[in-house]
């Protein structure tokens, strides 16, 4: 067995909920057990569960019938009896580990009270979180492709008046079984009804780049600090809290940039370690914002004691979405959260920063935001051509459609001349050059 049984003693949430954690043997581990236990203990706590217990429990080899050997078997049931902790019962045991439709009846039984898993615990945080239209098609059409395969619903623990996701149900519902053709059809109609949604967003997108704003794309680990950045970098009052996915829908402003530009800052849902591949596909569109950003901003909290492992996984999902971190030029790593290291550190941290394309930052505190924008304005730059111009002053209007569709990087007037040196996408140049009073214009960058 694992480590020894820690007790949580929260009342007033929707039930008493023991955290089981399996460490498989002679497995490298991206990140320690306690780490592991802990986000798991931070996803139970999400949707309001009481933990009253959490344990990692060592795992040579998986059971068919039940993933964990039979001793640990043995001690969950007392524990989850009341008899190994303070004489009362727990209404779910959460395995954080993918168990199989078998795995899963038969721990209910030996357990005597409702089992879920990895994946299922985080479709009820999805379920709670979704807000927009689009997220609730996402959340319901990666749940019942979860729950074809098992028929009983498995969130029948959870009360309505936890304000969850309507669908998942209560045990107050009188159907607690759902056909498997049923599902299927209804599978097929929430794909049909994502990809009109999807072509909605392609629409909206096409639109913005017709403005053009180029879009910056908040990525990084859950509770990373990206709602926070984003308020701090927007003034909007995005729902930001220390708390696992606490944004699930994509959220947009616009933002102004140290050099003019303008730009659609983009708030996604966070990654996690393990998310079930079936998951990733349900949420392709809040994704596809990031695969079409302009620049992608890598969120990390560097307090945190396995930002290194969490780092990985977000490189690892973004590589699945054709996004190479270590040679994308749109991606800026920022290394959040400086605030709360040791000075010594936040030394290193700053000048590791210094030394690559990252920015370390506070979005709590507002440190560093300074730099993360000259750091977004230069990618957005980089990415563009770059002109060396002379308008006739007496042209206020290609003045300023410069300034207002392109990045105005230098500018020295003259007599009746400006001269200007302006970032500008290719597809703008049609555009200016149908513009009056440009008297000279050489490119210096592609």
């Amino acid at each position: 067995m694992g480590s020894r049984i820690q007790r949580d003693g929260e009342r007033g949430a929707t039930g008493r909920a023991l955290v089981i954690h399996p460490v498989r043997r002679g497995e490298p581990q991206g990140r320690s057990p306690e780490a592991s236990l802990a986000e798991a203990v931070g996803l139970a706590k999400a949707i309001d569960l009481a933990v009253v217990g959490s344990m990692s429990v060592n795992l040579d080899r998986p059971r068919p019938a039940t993933l964990l050997g039979a001793g640990a078997v043995e001690r969950i049931a007392a524990m989850a009896s009341g008899d190994e902790m303070d004489g009362e019962g727990v209404d779910l045991v959460v395995i954080d580990h993918p168990l199989t439709p078998v795995q899963q009846r038969n721990l209910e039984r030996a357990f005597k009270t409702k089992v879920i898993d990895r994946t299922g615990l985080i479709l009820e945080i999805f379920g709670e979180r979704a807000r927009t239209r689009e997220g609730q098609l996402q959340v319901e059409l990666a749940a019942l492709t979860y729950q074809r395969s098992r028929l009983v619903r498995s969130w029948t623990h959870l009360e309505r008046q936890r304000g969850g996701f309507g669908f998942l149900g209560g045990p107050g519902e009188s159907q607690l079984e759902m056909d498997r053709r049923l599902i299927s059809d209804r599978i097929v109609k929430l794909k049909k009804e994502l990809e009109r949604v999807r072509r909605t967003r392609g629409l909206h997108r096409r639109a913005r780049e017709r403005v053009p704003y180029p879009v910056v794309a908040l990525v990084g680990y859950t509770n990373a600090g990206k709602s926070t950045l984003f308020n701090r970098m927007t003034g909007a009052g995005a729902f930001a809290h220390d708390m696992l996915f606490a944004t699930l829908d994509p959220t947009m402003r616009a933002i102004a940039l140290p050099d003019g530009t303008k730009a659609i800052l983009s708030d996604t849902v966070g990654f996690v370690s393990d998310l079930p591949t079936h998951l990733v596909a349900a949420f392709r569109a809040t994704l596809e914002e990031v695969q079409a950003a302009d620049v992608i901003l890598h969120v990390r909290d560097v307090s945190h004691p396995d930002t290194e492992a969490q780092k990985q996984d977000v490189e690892d999902i973004l590589r699945d979405l054709g996004i190479e971190a270590g040679t994308d030029a749109r991606v800026i790593e920022v290394l959040n959260k400086i605030d709360l290291l040791a000075p010594e550190e936040r030394e290193r941290v700053e000048a590791q920063a210094a030394r690559g394309a990252a920015a370390a930052i506070s979005a709590r505190t507002g440190d560093g935001i300074e730099g993360l924008n000259a750091a977004i304005a230069h990618t957005l730059a980089s990415a563009r051509g770059v002109f060396e111009m002379d308008v006739n002053l007496a042209e206020g209007e290609t003045l300023s459609w410069l300034y207002a569709k392109g990045s105005v990087l230098e500018r020295e007037d003259e007599g009746d001349q400006a001269h200007l040196r302006v970032a500008l996408e290719p597809s703008q140049l049609p555009a200016l050059a149908r513009r009056a009073g440009i008297t000279r214009m050489a490119r210096l960058q592609s």
